[in-house]
Order: C-alpha cells, then sequence, then structure tokens
C-alpha cells in the first residue's frame, strides 16, 4: 500500500451536516439577538475550530465572553435531542469497514469537539472502526498541522506514508503544512475550485469513492 494511514475530515467529508451546522449558528445569533449569518457565511467557516468560526463569520463578537456565550447557545442546540441527526454520506459506512479490513490505520481530525465527535461516532457505530481521532479542543484549529501530526505519532508513520481526506481547504492546507498528500471531497463546504488551489492528489465528488482510487494505486 502507498499510504499507511488515512485520515478523514469529518463535518461535510464522511457526514452529512452542513445544513445541522447552518441551522445551529443561525438559532444560537437568534439567541443572542444579533444579525442571523447567511448561508454561505457559514460554509466558508465549517471545518474550523469553533473560536475560529465565530470570529470569522460574526465580526461583531470581540470578546472572549461573547465568543463563549456563543458557543453555548450553539451546543445546546447542536444536542438538543429534537433536533434530527445528521446522515453519514451514502457508503461511507462500507468503505471504512472495507478500509478497515484491508489494514489501514484509520484516524479522524476534525474540527468538532470531543463531545460532538464521540456522540457522532457512538451514534454512526463508527467507534469501532476508527483506532485514532483528534479534535479541536485537544489541538490547534485547522490549519495548523498538529491534529495530523499526532495522528502519524500515534501510529509511527511518516508524512510519506499517509493520506488527509477533507472537503475543505483547510483540510488540505493542514495536509500541506504537514507534509502530507491530501484527497479533496466536492460533496462539502468548499467548492472544487478552492480545494484545486492546493494540490491535492485527486479530487471525487463522493467520499466512496477513495476505496476504488486506493486499490489502483
Amino acid at each position: 500500500m502507498k499510504y499507511k494511514l488515512l485520515v478523514f475530515d469529518w463535518d461535510g467529508t464522511l457526514m452529512d451536516s452542513q445544513q445541522e451546522i447552518i441551522s445551529c449558528f443561525q438559532l444560537a445569533a437568534k439567541d443572542m439577538q444579533i444579525a442571523l449569518p447567511a448561508v454561505e457565511t457559514v460554509r466558508n467557516v465549517i471545518g474550523l475550530g469553533m473560536r475560529e468560526a465565530v470570529l470569522g463569520v460574526f465580526p461583531e463578537v470581540t470578546t472572549e465572553d461573547e465568543i463563549s456565550t456563543f458557543i453555548d447557545h450553539y451546543r445546546h442546540h447542536y444536542f438538543s435531542p429534537d433536533k434530527p441527526p445528521s446522515l453519514l454520506y451514502d457508503g461511507v459506512f462500507d468503505m471504512l469497514q472495507s478500509l478497515m479490513a484491508q489494514d489501514y490505520f484509520l484516524s479522524v481530525a476534525t474540527g468538532k469537539g470531543r463531545n460532538g465527535l464521540n456522540a457522532a461516532l457512538k451514534r454512526t457505530t463508527l467507534d469501532k472502526v476508527f483506532h485514532y481521532t483528534r479534535c479541536v479542543d485537544e489541538a490547534p484549529s485547522k490549519p495548523h498541522p498538529q491534529m495530523l501530526e499526532d495522528s502519524m505519532d500515534y501510529f509511527g508513520v511518516e508524512p510519506h506514508e499517509t493520506l488527509m481526506i477533507g472537503d475543505t481547504e483547510y483540510d488540505l492546507q493542514m495536509a500541506t503544512n504537514a507534509g502530507v498528500d491530501s484527497v479533496g471531497v466536492h460533496c462539502g463546504a468548499h467548492e472544487p475550485e478552492r480545494l484545486q488551489k492546493h494540490n491535492p492528489q485527486i479530487c471525487f465528488e463522493n467520499t466512496n469513492e477513495l476505496e476504488a482510487w486506493l486499490s489502483g494505486l
């Protein structure tokens, strides 16, 4: 195998969660009585840590107290039991099971917090598939390379043995910063032109196309 370690982003790469994130941003803004953000504005920051995303969406939210309050409102809506859960993209579950059976190391590097990722992993039963995961409350936000560096250290693999798969330019920038190859997917937040600027090995319409491409390397 050319690659030993496959590191996946979560939102927009494995799970179709854009609408859930956008809705929670808008509900939190309503709670705080600030202008509701446009859909495209929120899509642009998906993949970043919450603090970085809030600063990117709301220039009027400037103090640490305001940022913390917004995040609390966001999490209240995100973890609401009345909210319908986001779903994995078609074919992703079976693809990951197959890659695990082929002895790839599988990891996640995500802008989600640990509580949010653990809940999603348990709900989808992918907690039994991934060997290691890193969240934004455990490492700096993308595109800082630490999440990838931590994954490589955990498995004892080198950058040339590692592949990052993501739907945003932050994922691909992180890969570049870590000296790691990347694959872009168009099913998530950022359009193909933004991904291509960061020289991925290839871009797919759907994440489940990855397995066939790997088998041809």
